[in-house]
């Protein structure tokens, strides 16, 4: 059985691609590798459980040995890399957990994969692939009237995040240009859907309004961002791994940008009709906080080479998205409730450590 490892496929993104990588008939078995910090939730992978193909590890990326133990055992043919630490605030409070985990981290996978890549035979090593998942953040921020970020656009990041992102980028590049290593990149604009933990906009709205709490909007909630349904993303990533060139980058954007007021009124119409109050909109619970440090103005991608060059283009648009996240969160309050109240980091049953 031949395998890809993917590292943070209990997170959010990862979680949802390795997911959907093994709906397809005939995919490689999936050594699944997560250190499962609060944002790694071992439910979400539950529709796996007894799946043959489906390998978990708790383990931390940081730890070369470990990881070059898996790729010893499983040979994979690919990596696909989701690990990161994400959420910009926790940067601004606690930034050197960012940099261990996204650019030392990234480090030590990169070693491990340069070290295992040099074992393969000519064919395999011929074959193998380092994807690099990324976001759109290492490019800063954009004006109103500023055409979209390309793969040529300069790094400029404004958050511990997004710094940390950045230093990763460039080590991968640098150990394709340096080594050989065949990497591949993608930078994606914001993402949403099923499984997403809490901290981020849009799940955060949802629980929030459900639960009968103020709706909270940084500064005056004209932030723009292009938003990237999670299963474009994850057959984005497919197309990269299966048909991209090694050392080219691919932005991967939904085409999709709305102010972050837009995306919360866009979310509470939707509660209003799919699990209304008993009275008045979910609109009414939407306040304005006081704007966080650096936050950047607008983000958005150019997806045109992914299009050109690989066939992809997002399938959802942010009406379709959002109603299919609305509904999946209506549908799933134990998944909810269980994160919410932190049973979550105790999943039944111990998890496969190598």
């Amino acid at each position: 059985m031949s395998h890809i490892l993917v590292t943070g496929g209990a997170g959010f993104i990862g979680a949802n691609f390795v997911l959907e990588w093994l709906r397809h008939e005939g995919a490689d078995a999936v050594v699944n590798v997560d250190k499962l910090t609060y944002a790694g939730n071992r439910n979400s992978l539950a529709a796996l459980d007894g799946d043959v193909r489906h390998v978990f590890v708790q383990a931390d990326i940081c730890d070369g040995a470990a990881v070059t133990a898996l790729l010893h055992a499983y040979r994979p043919r690919a990596i696909v890399h989701f690990a990161a630490e994400s959420h910009v605030d926790r940067s601004i409070a606690a930034p050197g957990d960012f940099v261990q985990t996204n650019v030392v981290g990234t480090f030590r996978l990169l070693e491990a994969a340069l070290a295992h890549w040099r074992e393969l035979d000519t064919p395999a090593r011929n074959a193998f692939r380092f994807l690099h998942v990324s976001t759109d953040e290492v490019f800063g921020s954009l004006a109103p009237a500023d055409p979209p970020f390309t793969e040529a656009s300069r790094y400029q990041p404004s958050s511990p995040y997004s710094a940390s992102k950045a230093a990763s980028d460039h080590m991968v590049r640098a150990y394709h240009h340096t080594y050989g290593l065949p990497v591949l990149i993608s930078n994606c604009s914001n993402n949403y859907g099923p499984l997403q933990f809490p901290e981020k906009l849009i799940p955060m709205i949802i629980t929030g309004a459900l639960a009968g709490r103020p709706l909270p909007l940084y500064g005056d909630g004209r932030h723009v961002r292009d938003w990237l349904y999670v299963g474009d993303h994850c057959a984005a990533i497919r197309g990269i791994l299966d048909r991209g060139k090694p050392g080219e980058t691919y932005n991967v954007g939904g085409w999709n940008e709305k102010t972050n007021l837009e995306v919360v009124q866009a979310l509470c119409d939707l509660l209003d009709e799919l699990s209304p109050r008993p009275s008045g909109s979910y609109r009414e619970q939407i306040v304005f906080v006081k704007d966080r440090p650096g936050h950047d103005r607008r983000y958005a991608v150019d997806a045109r080479k992914i299009a050109f060059d690989l066939g992809w283009k997002p399938t959802e648009t942010l009406g379709s998205g959002l109603r299919k996240t609305v509904r999946w969160y209506l549908e799933n309050p134990d998944w909810i409730r269980d994160v919410l109240s932190g049973e979550y980091r105790n999943p039944a049953g111990a998890p496969y450590v190598a």
